[in-house]
């Protein structure tokens, strides 16, 4: 029995004894047991966390480590074992660069995970109806962020072979500068998109005026924004033109701010004219959708006494103001009707003065007739 034993251990395999590989055996299979019921345990205490928290960052550390390949943890346990070995400088070399492979890649799957996960929730938060940009912009985003990832762990992964990666990395730069330069338009419009969906200025639906246009927002796409203007026709604009202006969303009005003016005629009494701001105020004020911020006799106009009224519809609709100032005005009308005051119609008084040239002619003509008048008279007083 000692002597299978003893030629049991001086035996070989691939040129290792066959105790050491026993060993690397159980050693490998040791860590890959130890490493799933630490990350087992790992996941399940956060996971336990993460139901008594808001946030949702935990639940996707959680997602992340959960997805652990496990191919990786099998190769980090025969690492394990292999490293159990009494192996050259030159295989102890090449452990160390799986090593870092193994590393690398289960590190680009982490950040993958991640990204992916991320991208959904962002999609989740920001997508509305009519918003279609945000679900191709998570793809593009996505797309984009997982090429530069796995770009770095392949440039990482040669580096770590021997690979001289200075002429990759340049070339990388110049065609990431072509490419930006060839596509900066469509760039810029995408991320255009982006703020609107992230920063929500305006949402479909939104009544909004940009500049001398205004109509309803129909769709938010990746390069432009639809709108359904008051006359009907569709107005299209780019997302980069549209943020470079001042947007007026009228839907997030609180308060929509009236000011209007009328003219009294100046044939009216001081003591009338005086009571009208009561009038007005009395009249605004019995509307509970109306708040009165002030009424005053402004201004001696050019054909008129100018009133000014400032008031308040509590509700942004815009229908609901046009009924409140119609309203208002049939009951000024009626108002100043039985207080015996009129509106001022527009009108000018033409004065014309005759020039001093014309003066001098009308005398003259005055003149030479009355002495025409006398010279008949004088003509029968001698005949007599």
């Amino acid at each position: 029995m000692n002597g299978k034993l003893g030629t049991l251990a001086d035996a070989t395999l691939l040129g290792l004894p066959v105790p050491d590989l026993a060993l690397a055996v159980a050693a490998a299979l040791a860590a890959y047991l130890a490493m799933r019921l630490v990350l087992h345990y790992a996941i399940g205490r956060m996971r336990k966390i993460a139901q008594h928290t808001a946030n949702h960052v935990d639940d996707m550390v959680v997602d992340v480590f959960g997805s652990t390949n496990r191919v990786f943890l099998l190769l980090a346990a025969l690492l394990v074992g292999v490293g159990m070995l009494d192996l050259s400088e030159r295989w102890n070399q090449r452990v160390g660069q799986l090593w870092f492979i193994a590393l690398a890649l289960q590190t680009g799957l982490w950040f993958t995970k991640a990204v992916s996960l991320g991208l959904r929730r962002y999609e989740v938060r920001h997508t509305s109806a009519g918003m279609t940009q945000v679900g191709a912009s998570a793809v593009l985003l996505s797309w984009s962020l997982r090429t530069v990832l796995w770009a770095v762990v392949l440039l990482a992964v040669l580096s770590n072979l021997g690979v001289n990666i200075t002429a990759f990395v340049a070339s990388l730069g110049v065609g990431g500068i072509a490419i930006a330069l060839a596509v900066q338009n469509i760039l810029g419009d995408l991320f255009a998109s982006l703020s609107i969906a992230v920063d929500k200025p305006f949402e479909v639906g939104d009544a909004i005026g940009i500049g001398d246009l205004s109509g309803t927002v129909q769709h938010i796409g990746l390069k432009t924004t639809r709108l359904r203007s008051l006359s009907g026709e569709q107005i299209v604009i780019s997302n980069t033109d549209l943020l470079k202006q001042v947007v007026k969303n009228y839907r997030r009005m609180g308060d929509r701010r009236i000011a209007f003016k009328f003219g009294m005629s100046y044939r009216s009494d001081p003591e009338k004219l005086e009571a009208i701001p009561g009038i007005v105020k009395r009249l605004i004020e019995s509307r509970p959708s109306l708040r009165l911020d002030r009424v005053h006799f402004q201004a001696f106009g050019e054909s008129s006494l100018d009133f000014e009224v400032v008031y308040f519809v509590t509700n942004p609709d815009y229908g609901l103001y046009m009924d409140e100032q119609q309203r208002l005005n049939l009951q000024m009308m009626r108002e100043f009707d039985a207080l015996g005051v009129e509106f001022a119609l527009p009108a000018r008084n033409v004065y014309v003065m005759p020039e001093a040239g014309n003066s001098a002619e009308a005398g003259e003509r005055d003149a030479r007739g009355a002495r025409d008048e006398e010279a008949p008279r004088t003509q029968r007083a001698a005949k007599h």
